[in-house]
C-alpha cells in the first residue's frame, strides 16, 4: 500500500481552509472503493488491503475534518514537532487568561451558575475562533513554527471547552 499524505488521498490541496463539501464528497468516492461488501469474494489479503484502505481513509478524513488536527498535522507534514508534552511555555497573556478561565470556572461550579457557564463558554468559542483564524493565516504564510504556538493554544481552549462542558452536565 503505497502511503499518501491525507491530502493527497482525497485530491485536495495541502491547505488549512479545506472545503468541507468536496473533503466529505472525496471521502465517500474512497469509502465506496474499499468498502468490505465489495470484497465478499477476494481473497483474505485483499481484504486486508481494503481494511487498511478503509481504516486510513477514516483517520485522514477524521484529521482533515478538524480544524485543530488539520493544523497539527499540517505542522507536522512541514516537519515541525509541535513538543506537545514538552514544550508547555505560553506567552504571559494566554496564561493570564487561562488563569481568569479557571477562575471563572470554578465560581460557576461552586456557585452552580449557568448564565456564567453561558458566559464563559461564550468567550470561549469566541477565542476558539480567533484562535483557528490566526493559526489559518500562520499556515497560509507558511509560518509552521508560530503556528505550532497556536495549535497548542488551541489544544488548550479545547480541553477547557471540554471542562465548561462537564460544568454544564453537572448543573443538569
Amino acid at each position: 500500500m503505497i502511503m499518501q499524505n491525507h491530502f493527497a488521498l482525497f485530491h485536495l490541496p495541502a491547505t488549512f481552509a479545506v472545503d468541507a463539501a468536496a473533503l466529505d464528497r472525496a471521502y465517500h468516492d474512497v469509502q465506496n472503493q474499499v468498502h468490505p461488501d465489495k470484497f465478499i469474494t477476494a481473497s483474505d489479503a485483499e481484504k486486508r488491503v481494503a481494511m487498511q484502505w478503509a481504516t486510513r481513509a477514516n483517520e485522514a478524513y477524521q484529521t482533515l475534518k478538524s480544524p485543530l488536527k488539520r493544523a497539527t498535522y499540517l505542522c507536522e507534514l512541514h516537519g515541525i514537532d509541535l513538543q506537545i508534552e514538552s514544550n508547555t511555555s505560553m506567552p504571559t497573556a494566554f496564561l493570564m487568561q487561562q488563569m481568569n478561565w479557571r477562575e471563572a470556572l470554578d465560581d460557576a461550579r461552586a456557585a452552580r451558575d449557568e448564565a456564567a457557564l453561558d458566559a464563559l463558554d461564550g468567550a470561549l468559542r469566541e477565542a476558539q475562533r480567533g484562535q483557528v483564524a490566526q493559526i489559518a493565516a500562520l499556515l497560509d504564510a507558511h509560518d509552521y513554527a508560530t503556528a505550532a504556538l497556536g495549535v497548542r493554544k488551541l489544544m488548550f481552549i479545547e480541553k477547557f471547552g471540554d471542562e465548561v462542558a462537564a460544568a454544564f452536565d453537572m448543573l443538569a
